[in-house]
């Protein structure tokens, strides 16, 4: 659930708030797919509830992902199509941000824009971080069990977390009650 805090962390409870008054809950299948590696996509995606497998087109899994976890940044922020496919396992669910929305927001909301690209920005040098770790550029110490570095959060971003991770859920209850 990390990296939906390092975004929330950033934002606002009135930038969050607008996040649930307009993305959309999806409730998925099992093998449902939301997004297809080499297909354009025209949402971002906060995981709410379930498990999701992602995978490249030769079949090989390259990350699992749960509760709290952001889909389709990258191709949001540099509009190409997505490197990979990612598919519901098991009942799950999601908020879909449209695009278009989204882009018209931070047209329209410099602070907001401010604080959603710094959110964007720490949550992509996190994992640029986490995976030049595992290519072998750190110690194999650091790595947890599941090969995730073990000390990945920036001592700067801490002082954010548990107010996020209190939006949240708040944001949870706020798309449970419709």
């Amino acid at each position: 659930m990390r990296k939906v805090l390092y975004i929330l962390g950033q934002l606002n409870d009135g930038d969050i708030e607008w996040l649930a008054e307009r993305g959309v809950r999806r409730r998925l299948a099992d093998g449902e797919v939301i997004v297809r590696e080499g297909e354009p996509i025209d949402a971002l995606f906060i995981t709410l509830s379930g498990r999701f497998r992602v995978t490249l087109s030769d079949g090989t899994e390259v990350a699992r992902l749960g509760t709290g976890e952001v889909v389709g940044e990258i191709a949001f922020v540099d509009s190409s199509p997505p490197s990979a496919t990612v598919t519901a396992v098991g009942d799950a669910s999601v908020l879909v941000l449209p695009q278009a929305l989204l882009r018209q927001r931070l047209a329209e909301d410099a602070p907001f824009a401010a604080r959603f690209y710094r959110a964007l920005a720490i949550f992509l040098a996190d994992r640029l971080r986490a995976t030049t770790r595992r290519l072998g550029y750190g110690a194999a110490g650091d790595l947890d069990r599941e090969g995730v570095l073990a000390d990945e959060i920036d001592i700067g971003v801490l002082d954010t977390l548990s107010q996020a991770g209190d939006r949240f859920t708040r944001l949870l209850q706020s798309l449970a009650a419709e």
